[in-house]
């Protein structure tokens, strides 16, 4: 695989002999094989100048055969010590184990020890973890189709969650609604974060989550939302009026969606991350919210629903094509409520694509019993 083969030179490169890579997320990125191994031990074994492997419990040996991943898979039962069973697999392959890199930015402190303890004589400096990173910034043709495609789904969710809105029903019932239809209409069967429905107040804390809170006729509506799409993340968020929202309400929809369409238009090659920010940024600064815009405008999106690049003040990393990230100005005011209008595309040669289509002219969204 390509991927694998990008580490190996990785290797090669910073003279480690091995990397132990822990992340499932890397493992799938490597491999093309995903799994949630809970408490038990996954993890992708390469090496410079020998095939890679993968180590999995027991449980797992025969999915992962199945895979995409045509190499050597290899498990533990639950009362084998895995890291001896690890270390005996690891020097039957090479002769020289004297550096090994790991993700430090994933492996817990418990892991790291047991993986000396297994290889006593062996030097744990290098942090592989950068150079995953840099390595999934420019998505591949497929990995946009695949994010193109959870983007359809994260549409389909906000239909289902307008349709949803009446008075008396919870914050809660109606991200409950979208979950379930994804399930059944979609066979959507992961999100990649847990839906946020946001009504009136409530929205000025945009991480909040759903509550008991009940919609109530004229107020703001903000929907947060995302599904996973064989391994890749959509995200993305609409605000809609339920009823007729007040004069201050519709004014920081509008500066919101304004300044969230400038930075769509400047998205290109060759603009940095912090300038791409200052563009929404100033756009609310100027109206007089600035102090309300209280997150970067984006981060990068993929396997990980919060991946690199991260759009913010202070990055000068220069954009370029087939970069994929959010862009997702919002002003949140308390005891008012909050704006959020989100979509997450890819940087193409001539400018930004988005993954998700549904209107963000402010949908007005009769009240219902």
């Amino acid at each position: 695989m390509k991927n694998l083969d990008k580490l190996q030179q990785w290797l090669i490169d910073t003279n480690n002999d091995v990397a132990y890579i822990s992340d499932p997320l890397s493992i799938n990125y490597f491999t093309g094989y995903s799994m949630e191994p809970h408490e038990r031990i996954f993890a992708l074994v390469a090496f410079k100048d020998a095939p890679a492997f993968i180590f999995a419990p027991e449980l797992n040996v025969e999915e992962a055969k199945a895979s995409a991943w045509d190499g050597d898979v290899y498990g533990y039962l639950d009362h084998e010590n895995p890291w001896q069973k690890i270390a005996n697999l690891v020097k039957n392959k090479i002769n020289t184990v004297a550096n090994i890199a790991i993700e430090k930015n994933h492996l817990s402190v418990d892991r790291s020890e047991q993986l000396k303890i297994a290889f006593p004589n062996s030097i744990f400096a290098s942090d592989v973890s950068p150079f995953i990173a840099k390595a999934r910034l420019v998505k591949t043709e497929d990995e946009i189709k695949q994010l193109k495609a959870a983007g359809e789904e994260a549409d389909f969710a906000f239909t289902v969650g307008f349709d949803a809105l009446r008075n008396g029903v919870t914050e809660r019932y109606v991200a409950g609604q979208i979950d379930y239809q994804l399930k059944l209409q979609k066979g959507v069967m992961h999100t990649s974060f847990e839906t946020i429905v946001q009504a009136g107040m409530n929205a000025a804390n945009p991480h909040l989550g759903p509550t008991m809170n009940k919609i109530e006729p004229n107020e703001l509506v903000l929907f947060d939302l995302g599904t996973m799409h064989n391994g890749y993340a959509s995200d993305s968020s609409r605000t809609v009026a339920y009823g007729e929202p007040s004069a201050k309400e519709k004014e920081i929809y509008e500066v919101d969606r304004e300044a969230q369409q400038a930075a769509i238009d400047a998205a290109r090659p060759g603009i940095t991350a912090a300038e791409l920010d200052a563009v929404a940024r100033d756009i609310i600064t100027k109206a007089g919210y600035g102090e309300y815009f209280i997150h970067r405008l984006g981060h990068g999106i993929g396997l990980n629903v919060h991946e690199e690049p991260q759009i913010m003040e202070g990055n000068d990393i220069v954009l370029q094509e087939g970069m994929c990230f959010s862009i997702e100005p919002g002003i949140y005011i308390p005891g008012l409520g909050g704006v959020r209008i989100e979509d997450c595309g890819v940087v193409t040669d001539h400018g930004f694509e988005t993954f998700t289509h549904t209107s963000k002219d402010l949908k007005y969204i009769p009240v219902k019993d």
